[in-house]
C-alpha cells in the first residue's frame, strides 16, 4: 500500500496523533524557552539558576510520568484526551498568572507533564496498538506534529508576544488548546480502529506480551536505553549551549539560527521515509543504524571550525532526529508486544525525558570546570560509534530471543 493510500484509508486516526503531537509543543522545550527571557528577568533568576528551575520540574514529571502513562491501557486514547488536554490547558493557563518561584516550578512542571509526556505518550502509543504491519507509517505520520510545531509556533509566538506580551501569549495558548485540540482529537479519536483483513502481517512481531516488571528485568531493556537515550541527550545539551559554542567558535548566531531549517528538511523526510523502511525491515533491523548520522554530525560540530559545518551538523542530527523518532514507537512492540504497552512506555519516556534534563547540566558542570566544549561533541560522537555496535548485537540477540519463544509456544 502506498503512503498516500494508506494516509486516505486511515486519516481521522493519523490526524488525531497528529494532532496529540502537535499540541504537545506546548509543553515542549522549545516552546517554553520562548518565554525564558521574560521569566527570568520578571523573577530575577540568572541563567543558571532558571536552568535548575527547569531541570527540577522536568525531573518531577519524569517521575510521574512513570505512573501516571499507564492509564493508557485502561482507558481509550479519547478517554485520555479529555483528562490530559484540559489539564495542559490549566498550566498553560497557570503561566500567564504564576507571580511566585514556586508556581512557575509548578506551571513548569504540567506542562512538561501533560505536554511533551502525556499528549505524546498517549499518540504514539496508540498508533503502536492499532496498527501492525504499518505501524511504521502510522508512527511516523503521527510524529510530523512534533516537526510541524517546532517549525510553525515559534514564528507564531514571536509575532503574538511583542502585541500582548508573553503572559496574555500564555493565555491565549491555552485558549488555543481548549478551544481546537480538544474537541478535534476528541472527535477524531473516539472511534478506536479496529485491525482489518488488509492490514497485512507484521514483520518480527513479538511472540509475548510481556509485563513491566519481566521488562525491567530483562538486560535487553536496559542495553537498549544506552542508544535511545543519545539523541534526548545529545540535541538538548547542543542547543541549551548553543550561544557559548557559537561564541566559541567565532560563527554567525543569524547562521546558526537559519541551519534549523536543514535539521527539519532532513527530520521530516526522514521520518517518513524510516516509517516505510520500518514496515519493510522491521524496526529491529533498524536499530543498529540510527545513531549513526548523529556520530559524524558530533565529529563534524566537534571537530571543524568552519561555519559550513554547522549547516552540514543540522542536516545529519535532523537524520538521526528523523529515524529515532519512528524507530521508537515502533521498536517497543515488536520487543514486548502490545497489551502492557502504556505501561512500558511511559517508563520509556520518562527516562528520555529525564536524559534532556540532565544533558544541560552535566555539559554545563564541565564547562564551568574547564572541560573543552567542543571536545564533549566529540566524546558524544565516540559514544554514538560505541551505541550503534552494541544496538547491532541487541539487535540479533532479540530476534533469535523472540523465535526461540516463538519455537517454544508452538510446541
Amino acid at each position: 500500500m502506498s503512503y498516500f493510500a494508506f494516509v486516505r484509508d486511515n486519516v481521522r486516526w493519523l490526524a488525531g496523533g497528529f494532532l496529540l503531537t502537535f499540541f504537545s509543543s506546548f509543553g515542549q522545550t522549545f516552546f517554553i524557552s520562548l518565554s525564558a527571557g521574560s521569566i527570568r528577568s520578571e523573577f530575577g533568576l540568572s541563567h543558571g539558576e532558571f536552568g535548575s528551575v527547569y531541570m527540577i520540574a522536568t525531573l518531577a514529571s519524569a517521575l510521574t510520568l512513570s505512573q501516571l502513562g499507564k492509564i493508557v491501557d485502561s482507558l481509550s486514547v479519547s478517554r485520555v484526551a479529555l483528562i490530559i488536554i484540559p489539564l495542559l490547558a490549566l498550566f498553560a493557563a497557570s503561566m500567564a498568572f504564576a507571580n511566585s518561584l514556586v508556581l512557575l516550578v509548578v506551571a513548569i512542571f504540567g506542562l512538561r507533564l501533560f505536554g511533551q509526556g502525556m499528549m505524546t505518550h498517549n499518540a504514539i502509543t496508540a498508533m503502536g496498538r492499532w496498527y501492525v504491519a504499518q505501524r511504521g507509517r502510522a508512527v511516523s505520520v503521527a510524529s510530523l506534529g512534533h516537526q510541524v510545531g517546532e517549525a510553525a509556533l515559534p514564528i507564531i509566538y514571536v509575532s503574538i508576544v511583542a502585541t500582548v506580551g508573553w503572559r496574555n501569549t500564555w493565555l491565549l495558548s491555552a485558549l488555543v488548546i481548549m478551544g481546537f485540540a480538544l474537541p478535534l482529537v476528541y472527535a477524531l479519536m473516539r472511534k478506536e480502529r479496529q485491525p482489518r483483513s488488509t492490514d497485512g502481517v507484521a514483520l518480527n512481531g513479538a511472540p509475548k506480551d510481556w509485563t513491566r516488571k519481566e521488562v525491567l528485568r530483562d538486560p535487553v531493556f536496559w542495553l537498549i536505553l544506552l542508544g535511545i537515550l543519545a539523541p534526548g541527550f545529545i540535541g538538548t545539551s547542543i542547543f541549551f549551549h548553543q550561544v557559548y559554542l557559537v561564541e566559541l567558535r567565532g560563527w554567525s548566531m543569524q547562521a546558526f539560527a537559519g541551519s534549523f531549517v536543514f535539521m527539519s528538511v532532513m527530520n521530516f523526510s526522514f521520518a517518513l521515509i524510516s516509517g516505510i523502511l520500518i514496515d519493510r525491515f522491521s524496526a529491529l533491523t533498524l536499530l543498529p543504524t540510527f545513531l549513526l548520522p548523529m556520530a559524524v554530525s558530533c565529529f563534524l560540530l566537534g571537530g571543524i571550525e568552519a561555519q559550513w559545518g554547522i549547516f552540514a551538523f543540522m542536516a545529519l542530527l535532523g537524520m538521526s532526529y528523523g529515524v529515532s523518532g519512528t524507530l521508537f514507537g515502533a521498536l517497543w512492540p515488536e520487543i514486548y508486544g502490545i497489551r502492557h504497552l502504556g505501561s512500558i512506555r511511559a517508563i520509556i519516556v520518562a527516562f528520555m525525558v529525564f536524559s534532556t534534563a540532565m544533558g544541560p547540566g552535566i555539559t554545563g558542570f564541565l564547562i564551568d570546570y574547564g572541560v573543552d566544549y567542543p571536545s564533549q561533541i566529540l566524546v558524544m560522537g565516540a559514544y554514538c560509534l560505541v551505541a550503534s555496535i552494541a544496538m547491532m548485537l541487541v539487535s540479533r540477540m532479540v530476534k533469535r530471543r523472540n523465535i526461540t519463544i516463538a519455537a517454544a509456544d508452538v510446541a
